[in-house]
């Protein structure tokens, strides 16, 4: 049996931040469906945006990829993933292999603005508390990922709901 060829690398987007980002919520990586599409969160089945909408209090499942960016922004929601690259097969954090992480103290000097650092995950919370440090307010959510099934949608959403707070002006 031939051994199985190494995996390539998978790379994260760029982040979708601006002057006004009062709360940045980083993932992990995005998995394979949000890679092939070139979208955050573009698993169909991720419960992100509907997270998101009881959370800014506007619609954003219904939008085209590109509204739904501006209108998070327009509402002091920033995005990025904790992990830049990494080799992974499949989609579950469980199976990332030898990450390297994005530069978050850099991104963060960059928004002015920015009450708290929200991590979607525990993959994300593990290695994004490590990077960031103790100067900006994190809260750690419930993954918005359908292989994190263990919490109703409700209950992630009441979690959810407390980014509320950090967006209020």
């Amino acid at each position: 049996m031939a051994p199985a060829p190494p995996l390539a690398a998978k790379r994260g987007f760029p982040p979708v931040v601006d002057a006004n980002t009062r709360v940045l919520v980083l993932g992990s990586l995005p998995g394979e469906a949000s890679l092939a599409v070139r979208q955050y969160y573009g698993n169909p089945r991720n419960a992100f945006w509907r997270l998101m909408e009881g959370v800014i209090g506007a619609p954003l499942a219904p939008l085209a990829y590109e509204a739904r960016l501006a209108t998070l922004l327009e509402h002091g929601v920033g995005l990025w993933d904790v992990i830049a690259e990494a080799k992974r097969e499949g989609s579950l954090d469980a199976a990332i292999r030898d990450p390297a992480a994005n530069d978050l103290q850099a991104l963060i000097e960059t928004l002015p603005a920015l009450r708290c650092v929200a991590f979607n995950g525990g993959a994300a919370a593990k290695l994004g508390a490590r990077l960031i440090g103790e100067r900006t307010p994190t809260i750690a959510l419930p993954s918005s990922s359908p292989a994190h099934a263990a919490r109703s949608f409700g209950e992630k959403a009441d979690v959810w709901a407390r980014l509320k707070t950090f967006l209020v002006s």
